[in-house]
């Protein structure tokens, strides 16, 4: 039975019957009609193979924002068959083949070639397909409240991929955008604020958390060493010393603590060049930690 109830509500029998042509669940004993309108999410064929299964179904693919017109639309395509058609017959198909491409409004023009600029930048970033698809939305709620004009549309793209990475909790910093893009970070920056204020967006500060596993595997750091960059973290918070702060700079400089005291070998520029922040920023970070969290007894080796 398609349904959790035990009994009815009328009567408390539990002489229940499921009417799957009517999508009815109904009492025996008194005929109550307890669940009605129900919907049968399984398939109503039967399928053996692959071709089987492609000829039955009588569906198209999902919907997708990551598609200018959400894959809904169709294509004049060039097929064989074409060239089977007499000369004027053939000449009139492709007219209406370069038509179809030309009579498009403003907005499906600019979609077209954004979303495939979100989706090589997205490439190179190795986003996952949720990121893509949310930062896909986020640029065509700009677009129909016309909020690219005026600004580039890298920009655009870049400040939504980044909007969607923070709402996902995908760890990826502006400097990591402007490398995929060619766009200055501070402009990523600039657009990404004024896209999510006006449309509303509302994200929450970055969690230094979600850079350590990146940063950790490009340093090739144990997960020993990993799971005391997060004890370190979690001590930083509640002395409040995250606020403020910048989120990768405090990572890795958590990270370079407990690579120190598990006696791993970094220097402090390897560290600052793989989270993207300088040395300095590591060593205030560093000394700020050491200090505040009493850590100096913990190094076995201490390397500034």
């Amino acid at each position: 039975m398609a349904s959790n109830i035990k009994k009815c509500p009328e009567c408390g029998g539990i002489n229940l019957i499921l009417n799957k042509d009517r999508g009815e669940i109904i009492c025996k004993d008194c005929g109550f009609v307890i669940e009605e309108k129900m919907v049968d999410f399984g398939q109503e064929w039967r399928e053996f193979d692959h071709d089987q299964a492609d000829k039955r179904r009588r569906t198209g693919a999902p919907m997708t924002y990551t598609k200018f017109d959400k894959g809904l639309g169709t294509d004049i395509g060039q097929k064989g068959d074409v060239y089977k058609l007499s000369g004027k017959e053939r000449n009139k198909y492709f007219r209406l083949r370069k038509w179809q491409y030309r009579i498009s409004t403003a907005i499906e023009r600019n979609l077209k070639l954004a979303l495939a600029e979100l989706k090589r930048v997205g490439s190179y970033l190795k986003l996952p397909k949720s990121v893509e698809e949310e930062s896909a939305r986020i640029y065509t709620l700009a677009v129909q409240r016309g909020l690219v004009r005026g600004r580039s549309m890298e920009s655009v793209v870049s400040g939504a991929l980044y909007a969607a990475c923070r709402r996902h909790e995908v760890p990826r910093t502006l400097d990591e955008l402007s490398e995929a893009s060619g766009i200055d970070k501070k402009e990523i920056g600039r657009t990404y604020r004024f896209v999510t204020r006006e449309l509303g967006i509302r994200i929450l500060p970055s969690n230094p958390v979600d850079y350590l596993p990146r940063f950790a595997s490009a340093l090739k750091l144990s997960a020993e060493t990993q799971s005391k960059a997060v004890e370190i973290l979690e001590l930083a918070q509640k002395h409040e010393l995250t606020s403020g702060r910048g989120p990768t700079g405090i990572a890795a400089a958590s990270l370079y603590v407990a690579a120190l005291i598990n006696n791993e070998k970094r220097t402090q520029r390897e560290v600052a060049d793989i989270a993207g922040v300088t040395e300095v920023t590591i060593r205030n970070r560093y000394k700020e930690l050491l200090k505040k969290l009493n850590l100096k007894d913990k190094i076995k080796t201490k390397k500034e």
